[in-house]
Protein backbone atom coordinates (compact mmCIF):
# COMPACT_ATOMS: atom_id res chain seq x y z
CA UNK A 1 0.00 0.00 0.00
CA UNK A 2 1.33 3.29 -0.92
CA UNK A 3 -0.15 6.90 0.71
CA UNK A 4 -0.30 7.96 -3.44
CA UNK A 5 -2.84 5.08 -3.67
CA UNK A 6 -4.92 6.41 -0.36
CA UNK A 7 -4.43 10.81 -0.80
CA UNK A 8 -5.40 12.16 -3.80
CA UNK A 9 -2.90 15.92 -4.60
CA UNK A 10 -6.64 17.71 -4.31
CA UNK A 11 -7.11 16.13 -0.89
CA UNK A 12 -4.35 18.10 0.40
CA UNK A 13 -5.00 21.50 2.47
CA UNK A 14 -3.89 24.16 4.51
CA UNK A 15 -5.95 25.95 6.53
CA UNK A 16 -5.96 28.99 8.20
CA UNK A 17 -9.51 29.24 10.13
CA UNK A 18 -9.94 26.02 12.07
CA UNK A 19 -10.46 27.02 15.69
CA UNK A 20 -11.42 23.99 17.38
CA UNK A 21 -11.31 20.15 16.65
CA UNK A 22 -14.98 20.21 15.51
CA UNK A 23 -14.28 23.43 13.13
CA UNK A 24 -11.60 21.09 11.50
CA UNK A 25 -13.40 18.25 10.96
CA UNK A 26 -15.98 20.59 9.07
CA UNK A 27 -13.11 21.52 6.97
CA UNK A 28 -12.13 17.72 6.36
CA UNK A 29 -15.79 17.13 5.40
CA UNK A 30 -15.63 19.89 3.23
CA UNK A 31 -12.22 18.38 1.35
CA UNK A 32 -13.75 14.88 1.75
CA UNK A 33 -17.05 16.16 -0.16
CA UNK A 34 -15.12 17.60 -2.63
CA UNK A 35 -12.66 15.26 -3.88
CA UNK A 36 -14.30 11.95 -2.52
CA UNK A 37 -17.31 12.82 -3.69
CA UNK A 38 -19.17 12.31 0.09
CA UNK A 39 -21.61 14.10 1.74
CA UNK A 40 -19.47 16.79 4.41
CA UNK A 41 -21.96 16.05 6.93
CA UNK A 42 -21.86 12.34 6.65
CA UNK A 43 -18.26 12.79 7.29
CA UNK A 44 -18.29 15.36 10.07
CA UNK A 45 -20.60 12.87 11.93
CA UNK A 46 -18.72 9.75 11.12
CA UNK A 47 -15.80 11.25 12.47
CA UNK A 48 -16.98 13.23 15.59
CA UNK A 49 -18.41 9.76 16.78
CA UNK A 50 -15.23 8.12 16.53
CA UNK A 51 -13.24 11.18 18.59
CA UNK A 52 -15.96 10.84 21.22
CA UNK A 53 -14.54 7.04 21.91
CA UNK A 54 -10.82 8.45 22.78
CA UNK A 55 -8.69 11.29 20.74
CA UNK A 56 -6.92 10.76 17.38
CA UNK A 57 -4.32 13.48 18.86
CA UNK A 58 -1.14 11.34 18.55
CA UNK A 59 0.82 13.41 19.97
CA UNK A 60 3.59 16.20 18.18
CA UNK A 61 0.89 17.81 16.96
CA UNK A 62 -0.12 15.22 15.02
CA UNK A 63 -3.97 13.60 15.01
CA UNK A 64 -4.73 10.79 12.91
CA UNK A 65 -8.66 11.39 12.76
CA UNK A 66 -10.29 8.53 11.02
CA UNK A 67 -14.02 6.78 10.38
CA UNK A 68 -15.64 4.22 8.48
CA UNK A 69 -18.13 5.21 5.78
CA UNK A 70 -20.50 3.03 4.02
CA UNK A 71 -20.69 5.04 1.18
CA UNK A 72 -16.72 4.32 0.45
CA UNK A 73 -15.42 2.03 -1.86
CA UNK A 74 -11.71 2.22 -1.07
CA UNK A 75 -9.78 3.70 1.93
CA UNK A 76 -9.25 7.30 1.36
CA UNK A 77 -7.30 10.20 3.28
CA UNK A 78 -7.44 13.74 3.14
CA UNK A 79 -4.36 15.75 4.75
CA UNK A 80 -4.70 19.24 6.43
CA UNK A 81 -1.95 21.26 7.80
CA UNK A 82 -3.18 23.82 10.06
CA UNK A 83 -1.71 27.41 9.94
CA UNK A 84 -2.52 28.27 13.60
CA UNK A 85 -2.23 25.12 15.99
CA UNK A 86 -5.48 23.99 18.12
CA UNK A 87 -6.21 21.99 21.00
CA UNK A 88 -6.99 18.44 19.93
CA UNK A 89 -6.76 16.94 23.62
CA UNK A 90 -4.00 15.17 22.52
CA UNK A 91 -2.06 12.20 24.35
CA UNK A 92 0.49 14.70 25.03
CA UNK A 93 -1.50 18.06 25.77
CA UNK A 94 0.22 19.51 22.60
CA UNK A 95 -1.78 21.28 20.10
CA UNK A 96 -1.90 19.67 16.52
CA UNK A 97 -0.94 21.26 13.30
CA UNK A 98 -0.97 18.59 11.09
CA UNK A 99 -4.29 16.43 10.34
CA UNK A 100 -4.53 13.28 8.04
CA UNK A 101 -7.90 11.71 8.15
CA UNK A 102 -8.43 7.97 7.00
CA UNK A 103 -11.58 7.04 5.65
CA UNK A 104 -12.33 3.27 4.93
CA UNK A 105 -15.50 0.92 3.93
CA UNK A 106 -17.23 -0.74 6.86
CA UNK A 107 -16.16 -3.75 5.50
CA UNK A 108 -12.69 -3.22 4.70
CA UNK A 109 -11.06 -4.47 8.14
CA UNK A 110 -7.35 -5.24 7.09
CA UNK A 111 -6.84 -2.87 4.96
CA UNK A 112 -8.25 0.18 7.32
CA UNK A 113 -5.49 -0.87 9.58
CA UNK A 114 -2.63 -1.14 7.54
CA UNK A 115 -3.45 2.50 6.09
CA UNK A 116 -3.56 3.66 9.59
CA UNK A 117 -0.18 2.38 10.35
CA UNK A 118 1.14 3.40 7.36
CA UNK A 119 0.31 7.07 7.89
CA UNK A 120 1.26 6.81 11.25
CA UNK A 121 5.01 5.28 10.62
CA UNK A 122 5.18 8.29 8.13
CA UNK A 123 3.77 10.70 10.23
CA UNK A 124 6.16 9.78 13.25
CA UNK A 125 9.00 10.40 11.26
CA UNK A 126 10.60 13.76 12.71
CA UNK A 127 12.19 14.82 9.29
CA UNK A 128 9.00 14.49 7.80
CA UNK A 129 6.85 16.54 10.04
CA UNK A 130 9.45 19.44 9.86
CA UNK A 131 9.46 19.21 6.42
CA UNK A 132 5.57 19.52 6.11
CA UNK A 133 5.64 22.15 8.55
CA UNK A 134 8.30 24.21 6.26
CA UNK A 135 6.41 23.91 3.03
CA UNK A 136 3.11 25.30 3.56
CA UNK A 137 1.89 24.66 0.11
CA UNK A 138 -0.52 21.68 -1.00
CA UNK A 139 1.80 20.66 -3.83
CA UNK A 140 4.92 20.79 -1.81
CA UNK A 141 2.95 19.08 1.01
CA UNK A 142 1.68 16.60 -1.11
CA UNK A 143 5.00 15.25 -2.29
CA UNK A 144 6.61 15.33 0.63
CA UNK A 145 4.23 13.13 2.36
CA UNK A 146 4.67 10.64 -0.74
CA UNK A 147 8.00 10.85 -0.75
CA UNK A 148 8.64 10.34 2.62
CA UNK A 149 7.17 6.40 2.47
CA UNK A 150 9.24 6.12 -0.63
CA UNK A 151 12.28 7.12 1.32
CA UNK A 152 10.78 4.66 4.18
CA UNK A 153 10.56 1.90 1.77
CA UNK A 154 14.41 2.18 0.26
Amino acid sequence: MELSSILKPEAVRVLSAASSKKRLFQEIGDVGAATLGLDAQVIVDSLLERESLGPTGVGHGVALPHARLTELEAVSGVFVMLEKPIDFGSVDRQPVDLAFSLFAPEEAGVEHLKALALVSRTLREQSVCTKLRANPDPVKLYAILTEAQSMQAA
